[in-house]
């Protein structure tokens, strides 16, 4: 069995309807996404380490190093690759609501959309900013479900007009007790399903800027339902919630760090 299959059957596979529940009213969907948006948010600065590992058909497995930089009272976001040496330099930087990228060989910035796979991966840029679910979409209530042990609320959203997101139209399942997402579809306009993610492990650090607890997931799967054979998975291995350098968000900054 692939590890895709036993992680569904893991999460999904006893994917069923609970017995009739009490639907959230509007009032309630909106507190829920804000909930799930507050969560993430340290209001401050923030920084970490991820790996992500790429698995395409017919090509051999690719695992790559990248360092994350969030300002979330700015909505700024940096992404640096470090590893593998071929890669080292490049990154991305998203600041006044646009998302560049930049490749230190040529020396070139590019603007890039809300779909951009972020080298290459099944990943986007939206899964290592900050949560904005409640300003980029609206959400119905779809019931509750059992994923595996869990007991799940189930959430279709639609992007707000206006709004540049990389799919507009989303379920999500999060998890009834702690509130954690556990897993992400995403679909096109057609109705299409274009990626699955899961997000099986999550951690909390506390915040001093925040003066509360902050969640990330540790762990997220993203399976692409479009080219059935290629995965990513991402392990944030550490967290950092001290202030960043000032000038840190800034193409200068990102430039120097190839040189």
């Amino acid at each position: 069995m692939t590890p895709r299959n036993l992680l569904g059957a893991a999460l999904a596979a006893v994917l069923l309807a609970a017995p009739a529940a009490s639907a959230l009213d509007a009032a309630e969907m909106k507190k829920l996404l804000q909930t799930l948006d507050d969560r993430q948010r340290n209001g401050g600065d923030y920084k970490s380490l991820m790996y992500l590992e790429t698995k395409e058909k017919d090509k051999a497995d690719v695992v790559r190093e990248a360092l994350i930089y969030r300002r979330d009272s700015d909505d700024k976001l940096m992404i640096l690759f470090t590893k593998p040496k071929g890669e080292s330099g490049k990154g991305y930087l998203r600041m006044e609501k646009n998302l560049w990228s930049y490749d230190p060989n040529t020396g070139k910035w590019d603007r890039r959309t809300e779909r951009e796979r972020i080298a290459g991966t099944d990943s986007r840029r939206a899964d290592f900013d900050e949560s904005r679910l409640a300003e980029e979409y609206d959400s119905t209530f779809e019931g509750e479900e059992k994923l595996g042990k869990f007991t799940t609320y189930k959430l279709s959203l639609k992007a707000k007009e206006g709004i540049d997101v990389a799919y507009p139209v989303v379920k999500l399942w999060v998890d009834k007790e702690t509130s954690n997402i556990l897993k992400r579809q995403e679909f096109a306009l057609s109705g299409r399903l274009m990626r699955t993610a899961y997000y099986p492990k999550w951690q909390k650090l506390f915040s001093e800027s925040k003066k509360a607890d902050v969640w990330y997931p540790q762990e997220m799967r993203f399976y692409d339902e479009v080219e059935k054979a290629n995965s990513t998975v991402v392990v944030i291995k550490t967290v950092d919630l001290r202030p960043l350098e000032e000038n840190i968000f800034t193409k200068a900054w990102l430039e120097s760090k190839s040189r």
